[in-house]
């Protein structure tokens, strides 16, 4: 007996009771009642379903050392485990995750983080280069053929 169906027969019984014109036939009722209520407490109660997402494996193509570096980083703070399978290149990570905490959590936060290296990256050597190599280090002039 399922618990709706059990609570249906709570409800019967109880209408039996109120309308029930005798002493004898609200005693019957009132046990029958009693009854059902302590099969309804002793009854182990089931959790809700609960909706667990799936993991995916997802892939990434990282060629950058320090996106790599950045992104393996930050998959473990979260718990991820990031892999690559035999003979995959080592621009690419693996990792198993749900799909929403990567488009809600992961995602974005690796994106600034990322781009916050890159800055950072980018001034560094700028100023690595004027300082040691030569003062002009923008990129070369293009040419018509």
């Amino acid at each position: 007996m399922t618990e709706s169906q059990l609570r249906e027969r709570l409800r019967k019984i109880a209408a039996l009771f109120e309308g029930a014109k005798t002493a004898g036939e609200r005693e019957a009722a009132a046990a029958a009642m009693e009854r059902v209520k302590k099969t309804l407490n002793t009854r182990p109660q089931e959790p809700p379903p609960v909706y667990t997402e799936p993991l995916v494996e997802m892939q990434f193509s990282l060629s950058d050392l320090w996106q790599r570096r950045m992104f393996s980083a930050l998959c473990r703070r979260h718990g991820l485990i990031p892999f690559r399978y035999h003979r995959q290149r080592h621009t690419t990570l693996m990792v198993r995750v749900k799909q929403s905490f990567l488009d809600r959590i992961l995602w974005p936060e690796y994106v600034q983080l990322r781009n916050a290296l890159n800055e950072y990256l980018a001034a560094a050597t700028d100023r690595i280069i004027r300082e040691e190599v030569f003062n002009d280090s923008r990129e070369a002039q293009e040419r018509p053929d």
